[in-house]
C-alpha cells in the first residue's frame, strides 16, 4: 500500500535493513585514532567549562563543582594521564529517584556521575557528535544542535494542518533502563573503530549504580542524567527513524518520545505494528498501556503540550476576532501535569513562613516564571497565562499577610507588584501582544 508523505517526510529508498547496515549504509570510512583528540587538555578544558555551566550536583564521592575547580588543574592533569595510560575507571552513579508527574508511587530513576566523570563523558560528547550528527535522521529532535522540541511541535503542526489526523501516540518502556549493550556497541562500532573510546563507552555503560549504599551491576541500559546518555540514545533509535521514514512513515521523535501522523486510522494501525517489530529487532519495547492511535479531534499529548481540534462554537463573532483562530480550528496549549508542575514550583517558593522579603521572594520565582513562557508562550495561552498571573499575585499576597484573602491587594497592588517590585507577567510576554 503506498503512503502518502509529506515534504520533509521522503521515503529513502531501499536500504539494507540488517543491523550492521543502518548506520553506515554507504560503507563510509570509520574514525580510527580518536582517543588521543579525547584526552588532549584543550578538550578537557571545555569539557570542564560545559560541566561548570550546566551546575549539578556530586556523584557518589560528595565531591562538588567548587571542589573539583579548587584543583582544577591537578584534576584535568590527572584525568589526561588516566586517559593516556588507560588506567581511567569510572565510578557508579548515583541513583536518585525522582517522582514521575502524575503518577504517586512510581518514579523515574537518575543517574548521577561525578563531577570528574561528567567532565570525561564530556569529552568524549565533544568529539563523538560531530561524528554522529551526520547519520543521525532528520525525523529525530532531540539533544541535537541547532533543534528543539518547537521544531518538533512545529513540524507535527503543519502535518496536521495538511490531513494528517490520526496519530500514533506511542511510549516506550524503560527505555533507558533496558538498552541493549551489545547493540549499542554494534552500532557505535559503525562509525568509532577505536578500541580504547568504544572501551570508554562501554564502561559508561556498565559502570552500575550506588544506592542505599551498595553497589549494584548493570547488564542493560544506560543512566539517564549521564553526559553521554543523550548521543547513545539517539545512536540507538536511528536505525528506528531510518527505517520508519524508508516506510514513508511522518515520525517524529524526541529523545524516546515519538509518534507518528496518519491520513486514516488503517495507516496508523499499519505504522505502529511497523514500530513495534523494528524496535522489538533493537531490543526495545513499547509501553503497551501508555501507546495508542488517536483522532486529533480527541487531542494527545506530546513533549508538554496537548494538541486538539476544537469542538466548541465560539464566543465572538468572526470580525471580532483578531488573533486568526477559526471554528474547528487546531489549537495547543500546556498539558495538566504542565501546569500543575510549574503550579508547585511555585507555591514551594512561596510557603507562608518561608523566611524572605517580598523583593527576594520575587526574585526566586521570576526565572521560574521566564523559563515556563519561553517554553509556552507561543501556544493558545492568553486566558491561562491570566489566570497564572492573577494565581500569583494572590500567593505573593498570601505570603506577605499570611492568607490571600486580605487586604493584599491594598498595600500590593498589581502595579506595585509588576512595577516597582520587577514581579515578571506571563501575559505580557506572550510575542503577539508585545506586538501590539
Amino acid at each position: 500500500m503506498a503512503r502518502n508523505s509529506s515534504l520533509s517526510e521522503k521515503p529513502l529508498g531501499d536500504k539494507p535493513r540488517r543491523l550492521v547496515h543502518w548506520l553506515n549504509p554507504t560503507g563510509e570510512k570509520k574514525v580510527h585514532s580518536l582517543v588521543d583528540k579525547v584526552y588532549k587538555l584543550k578538550n578537557l578544558e571545555l569539557a570542564w567549562e560545559k560541566v561548570k555551566r550546566n551546575r549539578g550536583v556530586g556523584g557518589i564521592d560528595g565531591q562538588s563543582i567548587e571542589e573539583f575547580e579548587s584543583d582544577l588543574e591537578g584534576n584535568l592533569r590527572r584525568l589526561h594521564d588516566e586517559l593516556r595510560t588507560q588506567k581511567y575507571q569510572p565510578q557508579p552513579v548515583k541513583r536518585h529517584l525522582i517522582p514521575k508527574a502524575g503518577e504517586p508511587g512510581k518514579f523515574r530513576p537518575l543517574g548521577i556521575p561525578t563531577i570528574y566523570d561528567r567532565v570525561c563523558q564530556q569529552a568524549l560528547l565533544n568529539r563523538l557528535e560531530p561524528i554522529f550528527e551526520p547519520v543521525f535522521d532528520e525525523a529525530s529532535f532531540g539533544y541535537r544542535r541547532g533543534r528543539s522540541a518547537k521544531d518538533a511541535m512545529r513540524k507535527i503542526w503543519c502535518e496536521l494542518e495538511q490531513g494528517n489526523e490520526w496519530v500514533v501516540d506511542a511510549d516506550l518502556k524503560d527505555f533507558f533502563g533496558s538498552a541493549d549493550h551489545d547493540k549499542l556497541m554494534e552500532l557505535l562500532n559503525q562509525r568509532v573503530s577505536d578500541g580504547r573510546v568504544l572501551n570508554l563507552l562501554e564502561s559508561f555503560m556498565k559502570v552500575g549504580y550506588s544506592q542505599d549504599k551498595q553497589i549494584h551491576h548493570t547488564e542493560r541500559g544506560v543512566p539517564q542524567g549521564g553526559v553521554i546518555s543523550p548521543l547513545i540514545s539517539n545512536v540507538l533509535l536511528t536505525p528506528f527513524d531510518r527505517e520508519m521514514r524508508r516506510n514513508g512513515y511522518r515520525l517524529t521523535r524526541f529523545a524516546d518520545d515519538w509518534l507518528v501522523t496518519c491520513r486514516t486510522r488503517g495507516q496508523a494501525q499499519a505504522a505502529l505494528e511497523f514500530a513495534s517489530k523494528v524496535l522489538e529487532k533493537l531490543g526495545v519495547v513499547l509501553h503497551q498501556d501508555k501507546t495508542r492511535i488517536v483522532h486529533v479531534r480527541h487531542g494527545f499529548e506530546f513533549l508538554g503540550y496537548k494538541i486538539k481540534r476544537g469542538t466548541r462554537p465560539l464566543k465572538l463573532p468572526p470580525h471580532k476576532i483578531k488573533s486568526g483562530i477559526q471554528q474547528g480550528g487546531l489549537y495547543v496549549y500546556p498539558k495538566q501535569k504542565s501546569i500543575d508542575h510549574f503550579k508547585e514550583q511555585i507555591r514551594k517558593r512561596t510557603r507562608r513562613k518561608a523566611p524572605v522579603t517580598i523583593e527576594g521572594l520575587i526574585d526566586e520565582i521570576n526565572p521560574v516564571i521566564r523559563g515556563w513562557d519561553n517554553y509556552y508562550r507561543k501556544a493558545h495561552v492568553r486566558k491561562l497565562f491570566n489566570q497564572l498571573d492573577r494565581w500569583i499575585r494572590r500567593r505573593l499576597w498570601s505570603h506577605r499577610h499570611k492568607r490571600w484573602h486580605n487586604c493584599g491587594w491594598k498595600s500590593l497592588p498589581e502595579s506595585k507588584l509588576h512595577g516597582e517590585l520587577g514581579l515578571v507577567s506571563l501575559i505580557k510576554l506572550i510575542p503577539s501582544l508585545n506586538r501590539r
